[in-house]
């Protein structure tokens, strides 16, 4: 796939910025905060796990269709809101896209407490950062947009994205991806507060279930059967001694672990997911191959001290997911609009790794980063996840005349 060019705007951001409409917007930013943050809440409050997004996902439907925006949901789950103009023309019919995704899904199971609650200016609620924040910042710029009144020369389309967290794997992105095609100028993903980075490098993740079957049985008549719980434990200490480089930076998690029915009963089968991440991918596939090993291993270990049969315990891998690398170049005009618009609004940032909806495109050629949505926040993944919304004018602001530059406005 080949993007088309992206160029930075002739104009400098200042002459963007002091365009009558694009000063209305940053005006109805500085003005609406407080109805932003209203917009996070609502939106936090309903649920949305990994493949359960589809609530959400009509919420913010509603969202985009009052600033103005025609709206659909796809076969994939993705809410996308493109600009239409009273006449009926103006960008929808363009060649190229400035697509701009926020993922709907959180990583916590559908039973989670959601509720928001209130401590000062701290707003408390697992997904209120991650990615509440990001989505609000979504529904806040449609709004801006609408009441700015500008026209652009490219299609700015804006999604609520599906599969972003946990064994998603980016299908939601993916799906955009493919549907825009080469018509794909840049696409920005809003991750979570904050205004301080830009993620231009994305970081490549594998992620496997580990699966050992074996006979069970009671836990004192047939006392020293091979157990997949045991042998699981040993594969995972194993690989835990396992040397992990910090250049290239990667990581791993072992992050759910079950099996077995009851306290004394010897399990027929027990499973682990785990999280492999480097920013080589090469480095990933000695990892993943490490694991292999180790995981062997603890079955050979497990099956040898219970002295049973070679073929007691049965081991099975299964990839969840997959995550490729990818990086923006650091001449891109993407990456100047952006370093642009932080000089502008006196906006200090630093460039981050990461994996996020980004990592998509990345890994295609494509331009694209990730930003946060403003504000601050903290403990995401927990459930004492939290948000404070001081700041989020910056955010806004920043996502904006990004936005907006890239795309052109209409004269």
């Amino acid at each position: 796939m080949t993007p088309l060019s992206l160029r930075v705007t002739q104009e400098p951001v200042t002459q963007v910025a002091d365009d009558p409409r694009c000063a209305r917007g940053l005006a109805w930013i500085d003005e609406n905060t407080a109805w932003v943050t209203e917009q996070q809440i609502r939106l936090t409050e309903i649920p949305a796990p990994e493949f359960g997004e589809a609530r959400r996902a009509a919420a913010l439907k509603d969202l985009f269709a009052a600033s103005q925006l025609q709206v659909r949901i796809d076969k994939t789950g993705n809410v996308i809101a493109e600009r239409a103009w009273a006449d009926g023309k103006g960008s929808s019919g363009l060649k190229s896209v400035i697509l701009i995704a926020a993922h709907l899904d959180t990583v916590f199971p559908a039973n989670t407490d959601v509720h928001v609650r209130r401590d000062g200016e701290r707003l408390l609620a697992p997904g209120i950062s991650d990615n509440g924040a990001g989505l609000a910042a979504l529904v806040g710029f449609a709004r801006a947009l609408a009441e700015s009144g500008i026209r652009t020369e490219k299609t700015i389309a804006l999604a609520g994205d599906v599969g972003e967290e946990g064994e998603g794997n980016l299908r939601g992105i993916r799906s955009l991806v493919d549907a825009y095609g080469a018509r794909l100028a840049a696409v920005v993903a809003v991750d979570g507060p904050s205004s301080d980075h830009i993620t231009t490098q994305a970081i490549a993740s594998r992620r496997l279930e580990i699966d050992i079957t074996g006979p069970g049985g009671h836990s004192w008549s047939d006392f020293g059967a091979a157990n997949p719980i045991t042998a699981i434990s040993r594969g995972i200490v194993r690989f835990s001694s396992v040397s992990i480089p910090t250049d290239p930076r990667s990581t791993y998690n072992f992050g759910v672990i079950n099996g077995g029915t009851s306290v004394n009963s010897i399990p027929s089968q027990a499973a682990v997911k785990v999280d492999l991440r480097s920013e080589d991918e090469r480095e990933l596939t000695r990892l993943e191959s490490r694991l292999r090993d180790a995981m062997q291993a603890g079955v050979n270990e497990e099956v040898s001290q219970t002295g049973a049969a070679s073929d007691a315990l049965q081991l099975n891998f299964h990839l969840l997911g997959t995550r490729p690398a990818g990086r923006l170049s650091d001449d891109s005009p993407l990456l100047a609009t952006l370093r642009s618009v932080d000089r502008y609004l006196g906006n200090v940032s630093r460039l981050e790794k990461s994996s996020t909806d980004a990592n998509l495109p990345l890994s295609l050629g494509i331009p694209a980063v990730a930003i946060g949505g403003g504000g601050k926040g903290g403990g995401s993944h927990t459930t004492e996840e939290w948000y404070d919304p001081t700041g989020r004018e910056l955010g806004l602001k920043r996502l904006f005349l990004t936005v907006v530059s890239l795309a052109g406005m209409e004269r």
